[in-house]
This record gives structure tokens, sequence and C-alpha cells, in this order.
């Protein structure tokens, strides 16, 4: 079975010229040398002292990189990044693609392409690409809002909500742009950034290295974003408390599942683990993919 929804919340942006892989790769977490060999990779561009401010994903698509971003802060993406072309070969503009994903056991079949992370197959005058993060996350694309619709034909393919598929990354504990990490606040490592392949210690120096780095070989994370479910109603932003201290605060909600950034000596005190949110009862889940550092 497979599923898919548009994700209206998210655009695309063009980088286009010679210079284009050079140009990402002094400013984002990630190798861009992978999008040059042709791989999608997910990414994040941070502010100088290392906290976060934009997440994307980028794809090789001819001679443009295209980077799949929050639909609402396109615009601010597109004036950071420009700021740093000095005389760069490069451009940096919106670009007229709309985003989809599609999940499940048999989505990359039904697409005719597959699932292993990171790949990337053209489609018609866009591009399909393989969420680079982590196996089961899905196949996304960049294509036209007709192309999308169609896939409702393809064999085996079941249109669904953007909600269904908020359910999904949350169960397996992905973030999704400002929705879950705070604009200027948020540290990658909090947010699953070294685990889920979005941050790379071997590359060259890019902003906010230091920070990352420094907070990766030091072990200096004590909180994290991670799946939970939610025993009563609760919605995001809400308080985490046990034992009537703070336990970290709830940022994405879908039914019964929900993203959480827990503050980890909290949740080990916490009887059973089970976290407050006011009424509701809520459960973190530790994903295969997350290492927690010792107790």
């Amino acid at each position: 079975m497979a599923h898919f929804t548009p994700l209206p919340h998210r655009a695309v942006i063009a980088v286009q010229g010679e210079d284009r892989i050079a140009f990402l790769q002094g400013l984002v977490s990630n190798d861009m040398t992978q999008v040059a060999n042709g791989a999608a990779a997910w990414a994040a561009f941070l502010t100088p002292q290392g906290k976060f401010l934009h997440e994307f994903f980028a794809v090789p698509h001819g001679d443009t990189v295209l980077l799949e971003c929050e639909r609402a802060r396109r615009d601010d993406l597109v004036t950071r990044l420009s700021r740093y072309r000095l005389r760069a070969k490069v451009t940096v503009a919106a670009a007229p693609y709309e985003v989809a994903v599609a999940w499940g056991e048999d989505a990359a079949s039904a697409l005719e392409t597959a699932s292993e992370p990171g790949l990337v197959k053209a489609f018609g005058g866009g591009v399909l690409y393989t969420d680079p993060r982590l196996a089961g996350a899905g196949v996304r694309a960049a294509l036209t809002a007709d192309q999308i619709a169609g896939w409702s034909r393809l064999p085996g393919m079941t249109p669904a909500t953007s909600a269904a598929f908020d359910a999904h990354r949350m169960a397996l504990g992905l973030p999704d742009g400002s929705r879950d990490m705070e604009i200027e606040k948020a540290l990658l490592l909090e947010n699953g950034f070294a685990e889920l392949h979005g941050v790379d210690f071997k590359k060259g120096c890019y902003i906010g290295q230091e920070l990352t780095a420094r907070t990766h070989y030091r072990a200096l994370i004590k909180k994290r974003l991670m799946p939970v479910t939610i025993t009563g109603a609760a919605q995001a932003g809400a308080a985490l408390t046990a034992g009537g201290a703070d336990a970290g605060e709830l940022k994405s909600v879908a039914g019964g599942h929900g993203l959480a950034l827990v503050r980890l000596d909290a949740w080990r005190k916490a009887p059973d683990g089970v976290l407050d949110a006011g009424e509701a009862k809520i459960t973190p889940v530790v994903p295969a993919w997350m290492n927690l550092p010792e107790a």
C-alpha cells in the first residue's frame, strides 16, 4: 500500500550557476559534494552562533540545486543566502514547483523509483527524491500540481491528507522546520541532525560550525526532540512536566502522535517514563535510529 499527499506548507528554491555547489558548501551544515554526485541531502542554515534558522532538502536537478524548504519562510531563506553571493557565479530564486510526498511499503515502486535514502530521479520536468534521512520516510517530489494530482491514477497509490503524513513522520521522529525547531534557539543535535544525516563533521567550515562541532565532541546534549504518544487532549506548545518540574515542550501533534523537545534528566526521573501536559499523559518513545547520551 502507498499513500501520497501534497505538502502546501513546503516550497522550492532554485540555486543556479557554475559556483552553486561551492557556494552552498560554505554555508550549510551538510556536505554538498553528495549533491554534486547526484544524491539528495538534508541540511540546515544556521546563525553564526550555531542556532537553527532553516532546514531544507538539497536536490540536484540538471544544472540546478533545488532546495525544498518552508513556504512561509522561503523569501527569508532566499534573502539570507543571497547576502553571501559576493562574486560567486550563482543565482538564488523561488522556483515554480509544488511539493508532495508518497509513503508506505509500495510508494517507491508505484513511482518506479527505489527506496534508497537520497536517491534522485527525474520525473517529467521535475524530480523525485527519496528522503535522505531515514528509510521509510517516503519519496518526496518537486513537480507541478497537475503532475502530483496524477499520482492518484497510479496503481496502488491512494490519496491521503497532510495530517496523515504528519502522523507518519512524527512516529518516525522527523522534524519539520520551525514547526518543531525554534528559530534562533534550537540546536541541530537536539533535533536528530547527526543520526539523520543532516550534518557532516568532516567537511570544511560553514556558518555555525563551531558550536555544532563543540556540542558533538563534548556530548553536551541535554534535550532531544522525540516521538511521543499522547493520551488525552494536548496541543502543540504545551509545557511538559515531571513531578511538577520542567520536562520540555510539545512541538507538534497529529492525533495520538506528536513530537516533543524532552529534557532527558527530567524524563528519566519520571515514573514509568510518562510526562504530563496538563491532564494529558505524554510518553516519549526512543526510535531505533536515535542515540541518547547515558544517564
